[in-house]
């Protein structure tokens, strides 16, 4: 699992109609494999998770054998050797899918805080961490906001739930401290869009941080986990939530997302600094991070 650096490279500065992250499709993208108009993905995808919200928990234990969990909690690895103090900073999370990131920051956040606890003041709202969990989809933000209830979290104000959309987000410039993103950034419409919106939010040596399923390049493993993806997981997506059709989706949406060194590079043409990436069981998940310097 070692960490792999991408560094800026001079062309996208000199040639930026070149660039990954200057380079939009006007007329179509990409729906799993299918190819459909760009105003018509948002309400494909919202179709998607409004009908797996109900079994998204049973599903990604089911699709991951519970390994989703570990692979959250080296996100959350990733985010508490980023937090400094539990006051005066806001981290952004566009969870989209997971707001138990968003959880684990909160949980580590508070740690800190009972640790230092002679130096806060818990009613000063001034020094209260702010952590806005973002879904463009009301259904998987109710679903969040209904797992924060059931973990005694649902009166906690440093929570803030807002539905709103990736690539045109309603904060200002320069305000947030972290921006984190775990399995949601595949299902949008423009990748470099969301990219440029975290780039525009964060403040300088804020960071950027995304899990997301990624490509698997070892052979023998990869035939594997081909037929483990599109024999598998849409039978058991059919068998438990009664839906194949959106389970195929989200696995074609995985092998049309970039491969990690693709999409390092996009983020490094977004403006981001020290861009690396970590691979999770192969390359099934990869960790991606990068500094607004």
């Amino acid at each position: 699992m070692a960490l792999r650096s991408v560094t800026r490279r001079i062309g996208s500065k000199i040639f930026p109609m070149f660039s990954s992250a200057n380079h939009l499709h006007s007329h179509a993208t990409s729906f799993g494999f299918k190819e459909v108009p760009e105003e018509e993905k948002s309400r494909l995808v919202g179709n998607v998770f409004s009908n797996v919200a109900s079994n998204y928990d049973v599903m990604n234990d089911l699709m991951s054998a519970g390994l989703h969990r570990l692979w959250k909690d080296r996100c959350d690895f990733f985010n508490s050797n980023f937090i400094l103090s539990p006051t005066g900073h806001i981290f952004f999370f566009s969870s989209r899918r997971d707001s138990d990131v968003a959880f684990r920051i909160l949980e580590s956040i508070n740690n800190v805080k009972r640790r230092e606890r002679q130096d806060v003041r818990e009613d000063d709202s001034q020094e209260q961490t702010q952590i806005y969990v973002c879904d463009i989809n009301p259904h998987m933000l109710n679903i969040g906001k209904k797992r924060a209830i059931e973990m005694g979290l649902g009166e906690e104000r440093s929570l803030i739930w807002e539905e709103g959309d990736a690539e045109a987000l309603s904060f200002q410039d320069n305000s947030m401290d972290g921006y984190t993103i775990a399995f949601g950034i595949r299902n949008v419409t423009h990748i470099e869009k969301v990219l440029d919106e975290a780039y525009r939010v964060l403040r300088r040596g804020g960071r950027f941080l995304c899990l997301e399923l990624s490509h698997v390049e070892a052979p023998v493993f990869k035939e594997l986990y081909d037929y483990y993806s599109f024999s598998i997981i849409p039978a058991v997506g059919e068998l438990v939530a009664g839906d194949r059709e959106s389970y195929q989706y989200l696995v074609e949406s995985i092998r049309r997302f970039p491969p990690q060194e693709k999409f390092a590079s996009m983020i490094v043409d977004a403006g981001f600094e020290k861009v690396e990436y970590e691979n999770l069981v192969g390359g099934v998940v990869a960790i991606h991070s990068g500094l607004k310097l």
